[in-house]
């Protein structure tokens, strides 16, 4: 009987010691699991800040001036009216530029950019060892003023399919922004402002 109570005294003691262990285990378990979700409640609400952050700075770059992003006093490539188209695609060719700023004097009269050139030129069966650009140049183009904003030159360029844009103040070019320019200006700022705030949700 002794025997009997002992065993039944043993067991009910290895079942509450097994119910025990078992009960701390599933705590445990359950306090590393509400760990883990708080990390990744923190992890999405840092990604969730990130990219409003960014999507707002974003929005206030396109705000920003052209004069705040051309550099003034860069080269402006530019000819005459008589210069000869040949001429011309030589000094785009050489200066890497898609257009030229065609000047009568220190007036602005036309553009002539790669379009220029094959659709006028090439495709219009002209000599281009005999043609002058004023000829094929795009007459009085659309010029904007330096305070126009990123984000309406960049929406201008896509309404009107225009490449190059001439930058004019009082009647003088001061440079010659191109859609490559902005995307590219756009690309590499939102570049750095992602890595400020990479470095920044690294530091928190």
């Amino acid at each position: 009987m002794k025997k009997l109570l002992y065993k039944s005294g043993t067991g009910i003691g290895l079942a509450l010691l097994s119910s025990a262990a078992l009960a701390a285990t599933q705590e445990g378990l359950l306090t590393t699991l509400m760990g883990q979700i708080q990390m990744y409640v923190l992890i999405a609400f840092v990604i969730i800040v990130i990219a409003g952050v960014y999507f707002m700075r974003s929005r206030d770059k396109r705000q920003t001036p052209l004069n705040k992003i051309f550099k003034e006093g860069k080269a402006i490539h530019s000819v005459g009216p008589g210069t000869l188209v040949t001429e011309c695609v030589r000094l785009m060719t050489a200066g890497k530029v898609g257009a030229l700023i065609v000047m009568d004097g220190g007036r602005l009269i036309g553009i002539f950019t790669e379009r220029d050139a094959l659709n006028k030129v090439l495709a219009g069966g002209l000599d281009p060892g005999k043609t002058k650009v004023s000829e094929v140049m795009t007459k009085d183009p659309y010029c904007i003023s330096p305070t126009t904003t990123v984000g309406d030159a960049m929406q201008l360029i896509t309404k009107r399919r225009f490449r190059h844009l001439p930058i004019v103040d009082n009647g003088k070019v001061l440079a010659v922004v191109s859609s490559g320019d902005l995307t590219h200006w756009l690309v590499q700022d939102q570049l750095g402002e992602v890595q400020e705030l990479v470095d920044l949700a690294a530091r928190s």
